[in-house]
C-alpha cells in the first residue's frame, strides 16, 4: 500500500446525537477525495494523510469530546479483515470495549475544559516481604 494513503477508524462515542451515517454524508460532501464506509461504531476514512487529516479536523468539529480517530492497520476491503472471508471479525471485542470507554474520555475532557486539575496518583510502594509471604502461603496448597 502507498505510504502516502491512510485509513483511519472514526469512533462516536456512546452519548452523541450523531449517527455514521451523517458522518458519512458530512465526509462525503466536503469533497476531500478520500473513501469513506459506515460501521456499527462510526466509520472509516481512506486516502492520501493530508485529506483525511483535513476530513478528521472537520469531522471532530460537529461533536469535539465525542469523536476519537485511530490509524487502522488494514486498508479498506482487505481479505485478512473482511467478514465475508472470516466471520466474525477479530478484533471486535477490543473496538466494542474503547467504543464503551470513551465516555470516560469524554468526562475527563469536560473536566479539563473547565480547568480541573487531574488528580495526583498515589506512588506505588513495594509490598514487604512478609506480606507477600502471607499471600504466598495463603493460595500455596
Amino acid at each position: 500500500m502507498d505510504s502516502n494513503i491512510e485509513t483511519r477508524l472514526i469512533f462516536i462515542a456512546p452519548t452523541s446525537d450523531l449517527t455514521p451515517d451523517r458522518i458519512a454524508r458530512f465526509v462525503h460532501n466536503l469533497g476531500n477525495e478520500i473513501s469513506v464506509k459506515e460501521t456499527c461504531y462510526g466509520v472509516v476514512l481512506e486516502g492520501p494523510k493530508d485529506a483525511v487529516k483535513r476530513t478528521l479536523d472537520e469531522v471532530r468539529k460537529m461533536d469535539p469530546n465525542r469523536i476519537y480517530s485511530k490509524i487502522r492497520a488494514f486498508p479498506m476491503g482487505d481479505l485478512r479483515r473482511c467478514r465475508a472471508h472470516h466471520g466474525s471479525r477479530p478484533g471486535f471485542a477490543q473496538l466494542e470495549k474503547e467504543w464503551k470507554d470513551l465516555c470516560l474520555v469524554e468526562q475527563g475532557l469536560i473536566c479539563v475544559e473547565k480547568g480541573e486539575k487531574p488528580p495526583t496518583p498515589k506512588k506505588r510502594q513495594k509490598i514487604p516481604v512478609n506480606d507477600l509471604r502471607k499471600l504466598i502461603d495463603e493460595v500455596s496448597p
